[in-house]
């Protein structure tokens, strides 16, 4: 089975033109994520066929779940199938079936050949029932968007914000730098928490203006990334609610910057690199 190793500022995937292919995709990724035993990456990523769409993503995490949504992975998504003449190259945007809908990549070109995209996430989805999350009703703030909900993992007492981009996101703000903070060790009771019924994606943020934030990210089935298209879509959200941030916004993940535009009531637009890193046989 061929491959191709790509990352999206730092948030690496494995990705296999499984068109026609049947395998145990979940078991496969857990095999091929590992960084000791197996080639390394946060997940698996699929090109496949679609009959609503250009083309059809599947991504499953490092831990073998799939994921709805992936921001980093599917810029580079367009990058494997347009420079591989799999579609011919668009000439607006490429449409990309997925978990959470159709997205549409718009690719960038430079160094001959894809060098990053914009993408078109959808509409963040605010409403806890949407993301999902169950909250104490009294606390919940009704149906509308909830920016400020307490939770105390560990020793620590945080306020979240819930945004969904397509998959679960639990956004929280920080003084002491993100660096700093012990992710490993809270990242887990985040992402665990029975709130989650589905589990969330836990974003921890400094503010260092209104138009630039430095955040971390803890994914849901694969641990710390180094970036997260939907978690930063989540992050400008929850940011741009808070009068935080402005329209545009960048944000530095400890792989890279990805720029991100909302203008508080319609799509989210996520741009950043597409780098392909190696290709092999397994």
């Amino acid at each position: 089975m061929k491959f191709t190793k790509m990352h999206g500022a730092g948030n690496d995937y494995i990705y296999i033109d499984a068109r026609g292919m049947g395998e145990d995709w979940p078991a496969l990724s857990r095999t091929l994520s590992d960084r000791h035993f197996g080639i390394g990456g946060d997940g698996i990523i699929l090109i496949l066929d679609s009959d609503q769409a250009d083309l059809r993503m599947r991504m499953f995490n490092a831990d073998g779940s799939e994921g709805e949504m992936c921001g980093n992975g599917i810029r580079c998504f367009a990058k494997y199938a347009i420079e591989r003449e799999i579609v011919p190259q668009p000439e607006s945007g490429l449409t990309v079936e997925t978990l959470a809908g159709i997205r549409t990549v718009y690719p960038i070109y430079g160094n001959g050949g894809v060098e990053g995209a914009r993408v078109s996430m959808g509409l963040p989805h605010l409403a806890p029932n949407d993301i999902p999350v169950s909250l104490d009703p009294a606390m919940s703030g009704g149906g509308g968007p909830v920016l400020k909900y307490p939770i105390h993992p560990g020793d620590f007492r945080l306020y979240l914000a819930f945004v969904s981009m397509g998959n679960p996101h639990a956004v929280t703000y920080i003084d002491q730098p993100v660096g700093e903070f012990p992710l490993h060790n809270i990242g887990p009771l985040v992402e665990g928490h029975p709130m989650f019924p589905r589990r969330v994606n836990f974003e921890i943020v400094n503010q260092v203006d209104s138009r630039h934030l430095n955040a971390r990210v803890w994914e849901r089935g694969s641990g710390e990334t180094m970036a997260c298209g939907t978690g930063a879509c989540a992050i400008a959200v929850a940011s741009r609610l808070q009068g935080l941030t402005e329209d545009r916004v960048d944000i530095t993940l400890p792989g890279g910057t990805l720029t991100i535009e909302w203008d508080g009531e319609g799509e989210v637009f996520l741009e950043g690199p597409a780098t392909e890193v190696f290709t092999g046989e397994w």
